[in-house]
């Protein structure tokens, strides 16, 4: 299928910290929590990636098919359980960046 501008998936990335020793638990809960995520109809994906350099880092990649995908997600029982989770496991605030897909289409994820 030939490319179209005007795409409209968002793509977050959240940036998390996590204290020196949670790394495991962190990635344990988060990855339940993409498990789950990717199984919504409003996600088309939810990567967890962890610095190779500082495994205390991890940034969350999660693309959504519209702008109300988000709020439904953070409503669901799996996001709530890891939220609640993790919080204590945080080094600082969790921060994130919304960004438009380009490339691919919308339809390729």
């Amino acid at each position: 299928m030939p490319y179209r501008f005007g795409m409209s998936c968002l793509v977050v990335h959240v940036h998390v910290y996590v204290k020196e020793g949670c790394e495991d638990a962190f990635r344990a809960a988060t990855l339940l929590n993409a498990a789950h995520s990717v199984r919504e109809p409003g996600i088309a994906r939810f990567d967890v990636v962890q610095h190779a350099d500082d495994p205390r880092r991890f940034v969350l990649v999660e693309v959504y098919r519209d702008t109300e995908a988000p709020a439904r997600h953070k409503e669901t029982a799996h996001y709530l359980a890891w939220r609640d989770t993790v919080a204590d496991m945080m080094a600082e605030p969790r921060r994130s960046e919304k960004y438009t897909n380009v490339f691919p289409a919308d339809d390729a994820w």
